[in-house]
């Protein structure tokens, strides 16, 4: 009864969103803002820092993360459903428009240009996420490594906290590019002053990004399933993700 109160007053959701949706999700949570009037609030970052936060008890309603590996744990560790996958990512090359017309990038295989570049000393610097706790910055390593790269450009590696900020650094000026989401090189944007080529998704573990229901209250349960439906999955798809079949 307390519960059914409270939740008349529970007005708004508050969301942990892997960076590589922010795009995505802002779009979406102001679309249902507008039809529902229930305010989304939404924090982005590496989802391994959010596992963390979850598990010391940080009060989010819902968890999109980037890695459904972190969900899964999450499931098993407080005895939670396992959630749903909501959507697959890509990796893609990512740098200013300067750097890719004067590199000479292959759009069918730009890891071998990539390779061409290093022997050519062109990469001082290149960015990724961090691998530690940002599922893109993991898949960026193995792609890298399966590649043959890794040895070579290790060493001029830049980490951001999370894709959001290494796609940032990739086209800050002082890299000569990155490995960052798909999903980011499609904002108007980012895309006015860059390029960005798709990485061969059998370069490295799928990208699936699971959600889960943290706070079992109507809104909560409401905004869950309005990412599962149409209008949500018409904008993630816009955005380059493949929203899978249930």
């Amino acid at each position: 009864m307390f519960l059914s109160c409270f939740s008349k007053f529970y007005t708004e959701v508050l969301v942990a969103a892997a960076a590589s949706t922010k795009y995505a999700m802002e779009e979406i949570a102001s679309q249902y803002e507008r039809e529902t009037g229930t305010k989304i609030k939404l924090v982005f970052g590496s989802s391994g820092q959010f596992y963390t936060q979850i598990m010391q008890g940080a009060p989010f309603s819902l968890f999109l993360a980037a890695d459904e590996e972190f969900v899964l744990k999450l499931s098993e560790a407080k005895g939670w459903d396992k959630g749903h996958v909501y959507v697959e990512g890509r990796l893609v090359l990512l740098m200013p428009s300067t750097h890719s017309e004067s590199f000479g990038i292959s759009s069918t295989s730009p890891l071998d240009s990539l390779s061409e570049m290093l022997n050519r000393g062109q990469i001082k610097k290149f960015a990724i996420a961090n691998p530690e706790h940002a599922p893109y910055g993991k898949a960026a390593v193995q792609a890298l490594k399966k590649a043959g790269l890794w040895d070579r450009i290790e060493p001029k590696l830049v980490y951001g906290e999370n894709v959001s900020q290494a796609a940032q650094f990739a086209l800050s000026g002082s890299t000569q590019g990155g490995l960052a989401a798909y999903s980011l090189a499609l904002v108007p944007a980012v895309k006015e002053k860059s390029t960005y080529y798709l990485i061969d998704a059998s370069l490295h573990e799928p990208l699936r990004q699971r959600m889960i229901l943290i706070k079992d209250l109507p809104q909560t349960r409401e905004f869950y399933a309005y990412l599962r439906g149409p209008e949500a999955k018409s904008i993630f798809e816009r955005y380059g993700f493949f929203v899978p079949l249930e």
